[in-house]
């Protein structure tokens, strides 16, 4: 007995001295936790893991390339309205994340941004500075204080550039938006475009009537933003300085042309091209003696070629499920296939040049594609939809019926690329040397040393950076705007985003080459998909009993008011026959029942995803934490009973 004794004695003993054991532990284990965030602080400061699925505050290798290449002080203003915010936790959230976008730029440039913080409150020295900068104050409600989320830079010579308001819905491209800014301030200059046009965009004499015509809009749109300098068609020779070749039409250039687009090309030139199978703003030969000259079309079939790039000079997009309407005899609308308003996914949303356009106008368009030689990188900005056909241009230009062509569709539908991004390394299209006609003699004859004709290239230096557009009437005033006189100034007002598609190419392209590889980015915005799948699901399912019991609630109402309005003649305004008495009746009660099933219905729509935020709230408050618990206590006891066997 005394023996059994002294061993539960014992027993109680050693769980003692486990427990005493187990609660140091604990303490030492903290210590150590303590000492070891002390010690990563010291040791590892500075130090970032992006764990995030798209890399979201991971800078890409051109945004760090721009910052490297500052070379004076730029300070950038950042305005949020904190204070005025505070219930606002989406912008706030949104406001966290471009600060931290701005403070991984200012780290990253070497001590040349400096970035500085004010909340403008209403009627302070802040808010006069925002409004001053032309920033944008957005209203949250009738009678609250204006919310702002904006930025400005300035550089040491005085420029400024700015961003009003940092919109949630282009959180994609905030990195390559505070990049731009960065840029366009290290490199204040006004980039030079090189405009070379097989049609009269810029602006001239008309011939026929001897008097000025306008340019059209898009050019003078870019005219307001870069220093466009014409560029003669016989030219043999790009400058270096232009930072960019916009090429319109190219129809009959000469071979000397070609070759000093081809080697500007080559040594990283940058380009706009706009070619068409049918060009109807640019008139042509007559086919025969007495007869308006036709469309014509333009290519740079040798260069293509030379780039494994396809464009069929022959071919017009059909677009069945985009055609817009024309109008046909006796005034009545018809769908025109082959005049085509682009929407929704015909366009790139992820694309900085096309992310926030909505119609895109084009006519008698053609398509574009890369061969398997071809070394391009092709990203469709602008496509047909999935019901896109072609038909022979010949066909398409002596078509007097547009609904004609709908029956040119063979079934060979697919989605045909209109415009779109080229990048990677070209080759040259003159592989054997310059044409003979352009030699140093040449050159000197025109008053240019013999370094106006560099080294023969027979490959870019660098990867090539190009936008293509098959369609030239895509430019032209009729496909996008109108344009009004007022007091003799020219005043547009656009129905289609022709011309922000041009200006943003124009933009994007001109840019550095690291400024060009910032693509847009994901969003920090985790939507809940399985609540945003059963919203759909529920709509769907409730959505055409609602319309239904709507449909039957506006007849019923209409039929109250021919009762209403069918009353004894002569009688006061509320007297009605008896027979029409009980009809009203069971028309109110019908009312009534119509618009309780509809308040139902509505309520029901939103009951199933209810439920499932109260179940998640369930498993992350109660379930989660009560099965780590368990977990622990399953541990414990596990140990005290393998303990207990021993």
């Amino acid at each position: 007995m005394t023996k059994t004794t002294d061993t539960k004695s014992l027993d109680s003993n050693r769980f003692v001295s486990s427990d005493k054991l187990a609660g140091v532990s604990l303490v030492l284990l903290a210590i150590g936790f303590v000492i070891a965030v002390m010690l990563s602080n010291l040791l590892f400061n500075g130090w970032k893991i992006d764990l995030t699925e798209n890399k979201l505050f991971t800078l890409s290798e051109g945004t760090k390339k721009v910052l490297s290449s500052i070379e004076e002080p730029i300070n950038l203003y950042l305005f949020f309205s904190d204070q005025a915010s505070e219930d606002l936790q989406s912008l706030r959230g949104y406001a966290q994340r471009v600060r931290e976008m701005l403070r991984e730029f200012e780290d990253r440039s070497n001590g040349k941004l400096k970035l500085s913080e004010f909340d403008p409150i209403p009627f302070s020295e802040d808010e006069d500075q925002a409004a001053q900068y032309g920033l944008q104050g957005v209203s949250a409600g009738i009678g609250e204080d204006p919310l702002y989320l904006g930025l400005v830079g300035t550089n040491t010579i005085g420029d400024e550039q700015n961003i009003p308001f940092f919109a949630p819905g282009r959180e994609s491209f905030l990195e390559y938006d505070l990049a731009k800014l960065v840029s366009n301030l290290a490199t204040p200059e006004r980039t030079k475009i090189g405009l070379l046009s097989g049609v009269n965009v810029a602006g001239a004499i008309d011939p026929r009537t001897g008097q000025p015509s306008p340019p059209w809009m898009v050019v003078e749109q870019a005219r307001g933003l870069f220093d466009v300098q014409e560029i003669d068609q016989s030219a043999t020779q790009i400058e270096d300085d232009i930072s960019l070749l916009w090429l319109i039409h190219p129809s009959g250039l000469s071979e000397e042309t070609l070759y000093g687009i081809d080697q500007y090309l080559l040594a990283g030139g940058k380009a706009l091209i706009f070619v068409d199978p049918l060009a109807e703003v640019a008139p042509g030969e007559p086919m025969a003696q007495g007869m308006p000259p036709q469309p014509g079309a333009s290519t740079l079939d040798k260069m293509f070629n030379a780039w494994g790039l396809e464009f069929l000079i022959d071919q017009v997009v059909l677009d069945p499920i985009y055609a817009l309407s024309v109008s046909g005899p006796g005034g009545q609308p018809l769908k025109h296939p082959g005049i085509i308003g682009a929407t929704d996914r015909a366009i790139d949303n992820d694309d900085i040049i096309t992310a926030e356009l909505e119609t895109i106008n084009v006519s008698a368009a053609g398509h574009l594609n890369v061969n398997e030689q071809s070394s391009l990188l092709m990203q469709p900005l602008i496509s047909s939809s999935d019901g896109g056909e072609t038909v022979e241009s010949m066909l398409y230009q002596f078509s007097q019926d547009p609904t004609a062509l709908f029956d040119q569709f063979d079934g060979n539908s697919s989605a045909r690329v209109i415009a779109a991004r080229f990048s990677g390394p070209i080759k040259t299209a003159f592989p054997e040397g310059r044409p003979a006609d352009v030699d140093v003699s040449e050159a000197d004859s025109q008053g240019a040393n013999s370094e106006a004709f560099p080294e023969h290239l027979l490959e870019s230096v660098v990867d090539s950076q190009m936008v293509i557009v098959a369609d030239v009437d895509f430019l032209s005033d009729r496909m996008w705007v109108q344009v009004q006189s007022f007091f003799g100034q020219r005043i547009p007002s656009a129905f289609a985003d022709n011309g922000n598609f041009v200006v943003n190419a124009l933009d994007n392209l001109t840019g550095s080459a690291d400024l060009i590889s910032v693509r847009s980015r994901g969003t920090a915005n985790r939507p809940f998909t399985l609540v945003d799948g059963m919203r759909v699901s529920a709509e769907a399912q409730y959505r055409e009993t609602e319309q239904s019991l709507q449909t039957e609630l506006t007849s019923l109402e209409q039929r109250l008011g021919e009762l209403q309005s069918n009353r004894q003649e002569g009688s006061d305004t509320m007297s009605f026959t008896p027979q029409q008495q009980t009809e009203l009746d069971r028309f109110l009660q019908e009312r009534s029942r119509i618009r309780t099933e509809l308040r139902a219905v509505r309520r029901n729509l939103d009951q199933d995803i209810d439920r499932l935020g109260t179940l998640l709230k369930a498993v992350n408050i109660g379930l989660v934490p009560l099965l780590i618990l368990l977990f622990g206590v399953l541990v414990h006891f596990g140990k005290r009973s393998v303990r207990s066997n021993a």
